[in-house]
């Protein structure tokens, strides 16, 4: 979806996320502010990249751990 916008105009996705438009810069960007639950997260491209690998070399390391007998399963089930 491509939008234009204004300053102060309001994007709404679903029921609990706003992203307004704070300042429109020419040539040099937008400025925005994005309303979200806590539990929601909200990261830029790059970071959500570097989690995304570090949960998946973590989940690697448990499951060979978990092979070579190293991990209890049942230690790390969540409540």
């Amino acid at each position: 979806m491509v939008l234009r916008r204004k300053s102060g105009d309001v994007i709404c996705i679903g029921d609990d996320i706003r992203v307004v438009i704070q300042e429109v810069q020419p040539g040099r960007g937008i400025r925005f502010a994005i309303d979200a639950p806590v539990e929601v997260p909200v990261h830029r491209l790059e970071i959500y990249k570097i989690i995304q690998q570090e949960n998946r070399a973590a989940c690697h390391a448990n499951a060979l751990a978990w092979l070579q007998g190293g991990v209890n399963v049942a230690d790390h089930t969540e409540e």
